[in-house]
């Protein structure tokens, strides 16, 4: 009984295997891909040219010939549904904000690997419109492009467009290079990882504004590291007066470098990006220490300050990706991103505070002693914080020591690298001293002064 039970078990574990193994064979896709667009406006159409490989088509069964050639002369009908699946069904179109509908498949062709064309658009148009390859060509079907050309109706070509492809799908990393080309402009050009969702291919600025100020937003409120380091603030204090100074600290520090970094002030090594995430993550350790051992409130402040100017630098990384979107409005999409930033923290103070202020209350119930109650809820939860902030410096400490370092050149540019962190921290100087003065007319201990009177009535 238990050889026919042991020989049941193996012949069900060998079905189950095949059931789920042949289909993740079958739809395997590629691990990185490279996709070019040219997006145009021209008469009363919207013509989106793109060019992707055809081995991150792997739902469509292409003809082939020999050991896998492409059959050109009956490919025309896979062609077209790995245009329609691929490319027409993933993209949508927007003029002035109104969706355009459906897109419209013009053309696809097949493309060899050694052509060049994609350079321009009147040269890929030209290419897409040119007469399909023959079965001269022998071409592996995995080695070839597709080259696809799709329209929307439009009523203006001088209309602000929009444009969101769901392109991601065809590898586990797409990389996208897109050109937009308006009527009588410059070409613009955006490049992206995976899908950024709707890109306003000439945004105004009130477009900007909003895309920004959301994009800081929901930043702050997805990075556990830099909630984490804003929670440590909150732990010791829950008083929204003894907060601002540090809170202020917080948000001027990474504002300077912030929009320093926008201007090219940080360095452009490889090693930076490891490097600061590494001591946001000390940061957090650093503050939650602090609080279990014993903060000193009066002049915390400026250690808030010094880890502000690094948690900058970490939200400057997701800004320099996206400010290609910001279109010509530069300056206001970065002010509308650090505007972001300080709505989402004020958004968690805001929660933090008094729902902090009602646990250190129900444990000192617990402990029948408000200091003893809320000294142990203060010290148990910074020691969460600074368990999580440990294993993260820890492992990004692993990946920076993979880089390697070599000494800088002393030449032209090293001098001008010297003078731009000279001049950022001249700058923090004389912001952080100027704070210095606010903070200590507004929120010192005033000093009482002996009354003259009162000592010369103790002397007689």
């Amino acid at each position: 009984m238990s050889i026919r039970r042991s020989l049941f078990v193996k012949a069900l574990a060998a079905l189950l295997i095949g059931c789920f193994a042949l289909p993740s064979v079958a739809h395997d896709i590629p691990g990185k891909v490279s996709l070019l667009v040219y997006v145009k406006p021209e008469g009363d159409r919207l013509l989106v040219l793109a060019r992707a490989p055809m081995e991150a088509m792997t739902e469509i069964q292409f003809p082939m010939r020999g050991p896998g050639y492409l059959d050109f002369g009956t490919a025309d009908a896979a062609l077209k549904d790995a245009a329609q699946v691929y490319i027409a069904h993933g993209t949508r179109a927007f003029e002035n904000g109104v969706a355009l509908g459906e897109a419209q498949l013009l053309k696809a062709r097949v493309a060899l690997p050694s052509d060049k064309s994609f350079t321009d658009f009147p040269s890929a148009l030209a290419t897409v419109n040119s007469a399909r390859l023959s079965n001269d060509e022998q071409l592996y079907w995995k080695q070839g492009w597709l080259d696809v050309l799709i329209s929307f109706p439009i009523k203006s070509a001088t209309a602000k467009f929009s444009i969101e492809t769901d392109l991601a799908r065809m590898a586990t990393a797409t990389h996208t290079v897109m050109h937009f080309v308006p009527p009588g402009g410059a070409t613009r050009i955006f490049t992206y990882i995976g899908n950024p969702g709707r890109i306003q291919l000439d945004p105004g600025w009130w477009q900007a504004t909003h895309s920004f100020v959301s994009l800081g937003f929901f930043h702050i409120l997805e990075g556990i590291d830099h909630l984490l380091f804003l929670f440590c603030l909150v732990i010791p204090t829950r008083s929204v007066r003894a907060l601002i100074p540090a809170i202020t600290a917080f948000t001027v520090a990474h504002s300077i470098t912030l929009i320093s970094s926008a201007f090219g002030l940080a360095p452009t090594s490889l090693w930076f990006g490891p490097l600061i995430e590494t001591l946001i993550a000390l940061s957090v350790f650093y503050m939650a220490c602090e609080n279990i051992f014993g903060a000193q409130f009066k002049k915390r402040w400026l250690i808030v300050f010094a880890f502000g100017l690094v948690h900058g630098f970490g939200f400057s990384f997701l800004l320099a990706d996206r400010m290609q979107f910001a279109g010509d409005h530069l300056v206001s999409a970065l002010l509308a991103f650090n505007v972001g930033v300080e709505l989402g923290q004020l958004v968690v103070l805001v929660i933090a505070v008094p729902l902090l202020r009602l646990a250190m209350y129900y444990a000192s119930k617990l402990q029948n002693n408000f200091a003893t109650g809320e000294r142990m809820l203060a010290i148990m939860l910074s020691a969460l914080v600074a368990h999580s902030a440990w294993h993260w410096f820890t492992e990004r400490g692993d990946q920076l020591l993979q880089y390697s370092w070599q000494a800088p050149a002393i030449d032209a540019s090293f001098f001008v690298g010297v003078m731009r962190w000279a001049m950022l921290f001249l700058g923090s100087a004389a912001v952080l001293w100027g704070m210095n003065e606010v903070f200590e007319r507004f929120f010192s201990k005033p000093k009482i002064e002996p009354d003259p009177s009162a000592s010369s009535q103790l002397d007689k």
